[in-house]
């Protein structure tokens, strides 16, 4: 028999391995100062592209009084308990109410965090006798929650309409062998990639089979679709999703998420996910903070116009330098380069000391070997000015990891 610790000792996982080297530079950075387009890293100020504030709301003034109002009214800790038993407020309703009408469904339930939601929210919404049907792509928490079904689940090919269709095919004959029904999971912006989910498709095949649609809509709630309503109402198709979820912590610039879609199954989410039952409830700054904010999105339209004014910039100056975005349709911005992990990091620290730009760095196992991605979220703080220096960066680095000289550079730091 083993010790359960021996096995942990010796593989510290994929990512892992590099910790070493890695942690509190490459993964675990510490950013310090206010939340903006160019913040410090390392004692050096740094144009910023890896915060999800995508509408500048973090250090707005009017979201910095609501949030700094609350906190002294009604502190960290109101309302003690869990919603069911003793942290239920008017607040709480409000918020949720405001978000339901917002999406245009029938009715919200507000949740503590968005990953832990998500895997609650599916745990909840299938038996053992359904189906679940997802992106191979889609979220971690999605996954996670996918895990834990007693039942059935078939992936299907990230975007991929007819992958999708087969596997509705294989989940209709499981499903009429174990009279249950049909759950299809779908990203309405895929996070790492930029791309929207094929909403429109995949409720269009709601004529041909029998399922229902969750869509995790974290990226495209606040950027997409009139006045920032989602994915599902810039594809015109917002009607179709049964179970509508966005999350507080990228366009909203706080904590907290919710789901929406109709009254009953809004109603059977609050008596059913485990997570929230026995969970202490979202305090009130951040409840207070999230109807600020919401109000300013609905009423802010200049907010989404800068935003987006600044991806068109970026993208297509980058476009124009050659570089490779893959297919990305929304505000994220992946930059394909080739390489292996030793040369990204090679890159990523001359990226950062020497041409004062910040982003994230995606790396296998995330994405297959040989292949490295730098992921740029815009956002309403940027400027043109951000933009020019980082598209001067990035050409200088793309030709470094192309001569081999970041290559060079990590051997020898391994070599040491």
């Amino acid at each position: 028999m083993k010790d359960l610790f021996e096995r942990i000792k010796g593989d510290k996982g994929p990512l892992g391995k590099w910790a070493d080297i890695a942690e509190g530079y490459y993964v675990f950075p510490k950013l310090e100062g206010p939340i903006s387009n160019r913040m410090s890293f390392n004692g050096k100020k740094v144009i910023t592209w890896s915060i999800n504030d995508y509408l500048g709301l973090a250090n707005h003034p009017d979201v910095l009084k609501v949030d700094g109002d609350s906190a002294a009214k009604d502190g960290m800790a109101y309302p003690m308990g869990a919603r069911m038993m003793s942290g239920h407020t008017k607040y709480h309703e409000q918020l949720e109410k405001e978000c339901a009408e917002f999406v245009g469904k029938e009715s919200s339930y507000l949740v503590n965090f968005g990953y832990q939601g998500m895997v609650s929210a599916i745990d909840a919404l299938v038996s053992k006798d359904d189906i679940i049907v997802y992106d191979m792509d889609t979220h971690a928490c999605i996954i996670d929650g996918v895990r834990l079904h007693a039942g059935k689940r078939f992936v299907y090919r990230h975007n991929d309409i007819e992958s999708c269709e087969k596997n509705l095919m294989r989940a209709t004959k499981m499903a009429e062998k174990t009279g249950g029904g049909i759950l299809l999971v779908s990203e309405g912006v895929f996070g790492m990639r930029g791309e929207q989910g094929r909403l429109a498709e995949i409720v269009a095949l709601k004529e041909k089979y029998n399922f229902r649609l969750l869509v995790d809509d974290a990226h495209g709630f606040g950027t997409l679709g009139e006045g920032g309503r989602g994915t599902g109402f810039e594809q015109g198709v917002q009607d179709g999703i049964d179970v509508y979820f966005a999350t507080f912590a990228k366009s909203m610039a706080g904590i907290g998420a919710f789901f929406a879609g109709d009254k009953d199954v809004i109603q059977y989410l609050q008596y059913n996910m485990r997570s929230q039952m026995f969970a202490k409830s979202l305090p009130m700054p951040m409840v207070k903070g999230a109807l600020k904010r919401l109000d300013m999105i609905r009423t802010m339209p200049e907010l989404k116009e800068n935003l987006w004014k600044i991806t068109n910039a970026l993208q297509s100056g980058l476009r124009n330098a050659g570089f490779d975005l893959g297919t990305t349709q929304t505000c994220i911005t992946p930059v394909y380069l080739k390489g292996e992990i030793p040369e990204a990091m090679a890159m990523v620290q001359d990226l950062r000391e020497n041409h004062g730009v910040f982003c994230s760095i995606v790396v296998y196992p995330v994405i297959p070997k040989g292949l490295i991605i730098l992921r740029l979220i815009p956002t309403a703080r940027h400027t043109v000015e951000d933009v020019e220096e980082t598209i001067i960066a990035f050409s200088a680095i793309r030709e470094k990891l192309e001569n081999g000289t970041y290559k060079k550079v990590a051997e020898a730091i391994m070599a040491e």
